[in-house]
């Protein structure tokens, strides 16, 4: 079986080249999926991850400044939405729109369980990437352009049977596979993905939801599987994909994946979810 994957946010490597990073995730991801029920069929496979973050980050700039206080107004704004949608189910919507993004954000690790520094550099870093790769004016830019082209390149290379995409990696992909239809997949696996977030994300894909404002599986692709942890901070509306996008597998309803490092590719690669993906394909696919 060959399988590509597809990063999330936080992968930026400025110290090395493409190649370097697209082998280094390789092999990380390959010992990730190895710690799963699936390992037996993950050894005989081929596991490569595509590389597109550097095409999202800032020319000349060797990092980012993780302050929340300093956050450019379209990456806050993007912030306020997704605390409407986290903190405005849980807490109720009056109130918390008025406190100062840091105090919500205490709150929000507090109430979690979370370290309050972990859960800033986190924000920062995935809507930082969101606000790039997603323009607010809906303008499709070269560098949105180029991610998709980055992944749609590296399917076509390895014609895997098996796409597995990340936390915004999901989005990439999903925008890359509707633009070139004629690459077929067996299975499309997305995992901690924010493709369903209102306004933030779902509101600004490319092609538009379609329908009853509902988007769709991917014309290449033959099953499209969703997997988020109760717990992650991005998947969210809780299963809200397989209502907003025809034709994907509901949600695996298990227990917590991990229940502080609830977002890592690492935890959803090693859970029992991706092996059942992976191995309902079935024998004779590699």
């Amino acid at each position: 079986m060959r399988i590509v994957g597809v990063h999330g946010v936080g992968n930026y490597r400025p110290n090395q080249t493409p190649e370097e990073v697209r082998r280094d995730l390789g092999s990380v991801w390959h010992r990730h999926l190895l710690r799963g029920a699936a390992a037996d069929l993950v050894r005989q496979s081929e596991v490569s991850v595509t590389y597109y973050a550097h095409h999202l980050a800032p020319r000349g700039i060797q990092g980012v400044d993780d302050s929340v206080d300093r956050l450019p107004a379209e990456v806050r704004e993007l912030v306020e939405v997704w605390l409407e949608t986290l903190v405005g189910e849980a807490n109720g919507s009056q109130g918390w729109a008025t406190r100062p993004l840091r105090q919500t954000l205490g709150w929000l690790a507090q109430s979690r369980r979370l370290g309050k520094p972990a859960v800033e550099k986190f924000v920062c870093t995935f809507f930082r990437e969101v606000a790039t790769y997603l323009a607010a004016d809906g303008s499709v830019h070269p560098a949105r352009r180029a991610a998709q082209e980055e992944v749609a390149d590296e399917i076509r290379r390895k014609v895997p049977q098996v796409v597995i995409a990340h936390s915004l990696g999901s989005v990439v992909a999903y925008e890359a596979l509707w633009a070139h239809p004629d690459i077929h997949v067996d299975l499309f696996l997305t995992v901690g993905s924010p493709l369903a977030l209102p306004h933030a994300v779902l509101h600004r894909l490319e092609p538009a939801a379609i329908g009853a404002g509902r988007g769709a599986r991917p014309p290449g692709v033959r099953k499209w599987v969703n997997i988020a942890d109760p717990g992650d901070l991005v998947a969210i509306p809780r299963g809200a994909i397989p209502r907003h996008f025809a034709q994907v597998e509901p949600e695996d309803a298990e227990k917590a994946i991990h229940a502080f490092d609830f977002h890592k590719a690492a935890n959803y690669l090693a859970c029992a979810a991706t092996a059942r993906a992976l191995s309902d394909l079935g024998p004779g696919r590699n």
